[in-house]
């Protein structure tokens, strides 16, 4: 549930010289191959939706180690174009595009990768760039594009385009099957999208804050995107009850479709912060709801809430035996994985993201969770959410906007300035908490989950109030 404060900091790397250039793609992905002599190596993948595509590129350096660099290339069609980019600087002047390195990945020493990527654009073929320059060296070779044309049908991962829903629909009406792409949460038009919404409390705690009135004023006056639902494995939680707890997540998942809004099914460990201490109730646990939920398109699974005292190995390892359980049932759906530190990304640990980076999951369609407490947790936390967030795809599942006990008085504008921050990235979210819990962080105030009013000033605190105006802004969901 909660974050303790702490601090840290990271860099990477990258390069370039004459040489060998590979260009591959995925499969009915357009695609080009080249070889060449020592240097570097290219490889350029895509995968398309309709009118668009995400690109990753890796570049290795087979030559001298280099400080900074700059990655040039021509698309060869006029109607191809870069938009949303991460790990460089991208420009386009006319088809020529550039990727000038970032603080922390400008290094590449011999032997070394790095990779980019944007979402582009496209209009009628989409062809891949055939040469590169890394500072100004060409990666010659011997080419061989392949430019199939567009697929009429999208790869298994990625659901057929649609056409567009009215205005007005709801979330999951409008985004459908969610999907990661590069660093983003991806909707069914494979376009980035932010989720925002709200946290229940411990559902054996709370069950009173989640009733028919009150979801409806979440979905309808609150307009959220997205009820996570922290189901505790201890503290009187699903270890006491496993079918029992099983059924109650299930329900609040219905509700939750049944309101167009997506379902965070959060698997709430805490004490102890080690998640192989729970890794045969996870199995059991997921196994049960990927099965029962696999046909929704609005799940979304949190496989440990936050991890603490223990190695990111030690996460990883857990997770890469618990996500097969869920893909053996619901292989689309997006799971998220909690981080070393209380899910702070190693933070409060004293590390940094960079475990992540070098060592990320085995596994496809993974998201990785950060947590903050806005009155604790401050601008060295946001600078690093900023830097990891152009590498890898994050989900803040739990903040508060007071401090990490979860109590105490709401900092209005270092929680805005988070917000501002997750708007820009397009970060989706969940605060902790919709309930009326006597504590700063929940959004009711107390004994409102004894009565039958949800909407009004009347029922919220200062948090509530807050998270309430932020929420409910009109969300921005391309559909094209």
């Amino acid at each position: 549930m909660k974050l303790l404060p702490r601090p840290s900091r990271r860099t990477l790397v990258m390069a370039g010289a004459v040489g060998a250039l590979t260009v591959a793609a995925s499969a009915a992905v357009p695609a080009a191959d080249a070889q060449a002599a020592t240097g570097c190596a290219v490889t350029y993948t895509t995968s398309s939706w309709s009118g668009g595509f995400t690109a990753n590129i890796t570049i290795k350096n087979l030559g001298d180690a280099v400080d900074g660099w700059t990655l040039g290339f021509t698309f060869p069609d006029a109607g191809q174009g870069v938009g949303q980019g991460w790990s460089a600087t991208w420009s386009q002047t006319g088809t020529a595009v550039t990727a000038r390195s970032v603080s922390w990945n400008g290094a590449l020493a011999t032997g070394a990768s790095t990779s980019v990527g944007f979402n582009g654009t496209w209009s009628a073929a989409n062809p891949a760039p055939t040469t590169f320059t890394l500072n100004g060296t060409a990666c010659t070779g011997t080419t061989t594009p392949t430019t199939p044309p567009a697929p009429t049908t999208p790869p298994p991962t990625t659901p057929p385009p649609t056409t567009p829903p009215p205005g007005g629909q709801t979330p999951v009406a409008v985004n459908g099957q969610l999907r990661v792409c590069g660093v983003n949460l991806c909707n069914q038009y494979g376009r980035p999208i932010q989720l925002r919404g709200m946290s229940t409390h411990g559902i054996q705690w709370f069950a009173r804050c989640y009733n028919d009135a009150s979801l409806d004023a979440l979905a309808d006056d609150w307009r959220a995107d997205l009820l996570r639902i922290a189901m505790y494995v201890q503290e009187d939680g699903y270890e006491t009850d496993p079918p029992g707890f099983t059924n109650r997540v299930n329900a609040l998942v219905d509700e939750a479709e049944q309101r167009g809004m997506y379902a965070l099914i959060d698997f709430h460990t805490l004490t102890p912060g080690d998640p192989m201490h729970n890794l045969d109730r996870a199995k059991t646990f997921f196994a049960a709801v990927s099965a029962r939920n696999a046909a929704k398109k609005n799940v979304i699974y949190e496989i440990a809430n936050e991890p603490n005292g223990v190695s990111w190995a030690t996460i990883k390892s857990y997770a890469e035996q618990v996500i097969p359980v869920i893909r053996a049932n619901d292989p689309d759906a997006v799971v998220v994985v909690g981080t070393r530190g209380w899910s702070s990304l190693g933070v409060s640990d004293g590390a940094n993201a960079n475990e992540v980076i070098d060592n990320p999951v085995n596994a496809t369609n993974v998201m990785y969770t950060f947590h903050f407490y806005a009155a604790s947790h401050r601008d060295n936390y946001r600078a690093e959410v900023e830097r990891a967030a152009a590498r890898l795809p994050l989900f803040v599942t739990e903040f508060g906007t007071v401090a990490y006990t979860g109590d105490g008085a709401v900092d209005v504008a270092s929680s805005n300035a988070w917000l501002d921050l997750l708007d820009r990235l397009k970060i989706s979210y969940a605060n902790w908490t919709y309930s009326d819990k006597a504590e700063g962080s929940a959004a009711l105030r107390p004994g409102t989950c004894a009565g039958s009013m949800y909407t009004g000033p009347g029922v919220l605190t200062e948090s509530g109030a807050l998270m309430r105006d932020r929420i409910r802004t009109p969300d921005n969901f391309p559909t094209a």
